[in-house]
């Protein structure tokens, strides 16, 4: 009987979609996963019908290179479950992948028995089995799910996705509100599979699956109020720093921060498995950076076992080693800044380690890096293009004193 009750709920049609996943009315904006979606649903007697298929995806890290990851609905990460606090939902997980699976909802007050433990709340779900959780959601706030078999492989090959509580009534003003998950992978140069057993040396660092200049920018209007959901299962903290403006961390997948513990900051950091909230007006038209301030982490595929060049007389070893070596290049006295400037090619699906062209030249950035785009007057969601800046407003160069 439960396996056809759950057979019959898989062909019953979508009525949500990912632009508009809510009923009319909703008292808040939805959320926007840049690089994502969110995940629709179906109503079943009043209860919120969500269906997660976790399985093998091709995820493209920028333009240029592809992995084989694992995720949910052919994401990684998967796409972002929305509802509203007092609904009733049942989330439907049918397992694609070669290995069993579960899912726990991290943060969410719910039944034991729904907490997604394998062999502590539930048996593990094989190859081509599907589950249905069901509870009712008591609570608000930004929280996520991932699964708990094989927490090693199948998190650092990217099985992670948000899960957003909406208030019943925003007690403040949202008018912009995004979702970032942080991961971290390691791909050697040229390959396309993540190495699950590396514990601290990673080298392909993402917002949203995306490493620059694969990601898409925040889009928002002067005077705006904008939230940013950031959520983080890696094996590293992320301190998250965003240029020309101040926010306050306004929550954590524990739950709102009271206003009067909420500090003025320019960069949050978000420890493995925490979420955080921050808020803020958007009052400074621009185009600004928002990245990992781990200096590493805002770059793409370099090595980090090469000797230390920095400040080292090459003279004549180039020469040298081209007898045994055509092509090589001596680099590394000045810095690896004209790594960037000559754009240098490397293996097959391998990223360089900056990238990106800006209206002055090399961006030489990579990884946890993105935009933050604010105008005085937006065109929907098309992207506005770089900034203009006015006249007289632009660091420019000048004569020596």
């Amino acid at each position: 009987m439960k396996s056809l009750l759950i057979a019959l709920l898989l062909v019953v049609p979508s009525v949500g979609s990912a632009a508009k996943p809510f009923s009319s009315g909703a008292n808040y904006v939805g959320t926007v996963t840049p690089n994502g979606s969110s995940l629709p649903w179906t109503l079943d007697h009043g209860v919120k019908v969500f269906h997660l298929i976790a399985e093998p995806v091709k995820k493209e890290i920028a333009p240029g290179m592809v992995i084989d990851a694992w995720g949910y609905n052919g994401q990684s990460p998967g796409p972002t479950i929305e509802a509203i606090e007092g609904d009733r939902v049942r989330i439907l997980v049918t397992n694609k992948l070669p290995e069993p699976t579960s899912v726990h909802w991290h943060g969410v007050i719910l039944p034991n028995g729904m907490d997604g433990v394998s062999g502590v709340n539930q048996k593990w779900i094989k190859p081509g089995e599907t589950y249905a959780y069901e509870f009712t959601l008591k609570q608000h706030g930004t929280q996520m799910y991932h699964p708990h078999v094989d927490d090693t492989t199948q998190m650092a090959l990217g099985m992670e996705g948000f899960f957003i509580i909406h208030p019943k009534a925003e007690k403040q003003r949202i008018d912009r509100d995004f979702a970032i998950f942080l991961h971290e992978w390691d791909v050697p140069p040229g390959a396309s599979r993540p190495n699950p057993a590396t514990m601290s040396d990673f080298n392909v660092f993402t917002f949203n699956g995306r490493a620059y200049p694969g990601t898409t920018p925040l889009l928002a209007q002067k005077g705006e109020r904008v939230r940013v959901r950031i959520a983080n299962l890696s094996m590293d903290s992320h301190p998250i720093h965003i240029h020309g403006l101040h926010f306050v961390e306004t929550g954590t997948d524990g739950g709102p921060i009271p206003p009067a513990a909420q500090l003025p900051e320019t960069t949050v950091n978000v420890p493995p498995g925490t979420t955080r909230d921050i808020e803020f007006v958007a009052d400074n038209p621009g185009d600004w950076a928002m990245h990992c301030h781990k200096n590493h982490h805002a770059m793409n595929q370099m090595a980090h076992d090469l000797p230390n060049m920095t400040g080292v007389d090459q003279q004549g070893v180039e020469a040298k080693v081209r007898t045994l070596l055509p092509g090589y290049m001596a680099m590394g006295k000045e810095g690896m800044a004209e790594m960037e400037e000559m754009h240098m090619g490397g293996p097959t699906n391998t990223l360089p380690m900056m990238a990106g062209e800006g209206p002055y030249g090399a961006v030489g950035m990579g990884g946890m890096f993105t935009l933050l785009k604010v105008r005085e007057h937006l065109d929907g969601d098309q992207d506005p293009g770089w900034y203009q800046a006015p006249p007289g407003t632009e660091a420019h160069p000048v004569e020596r004193p």
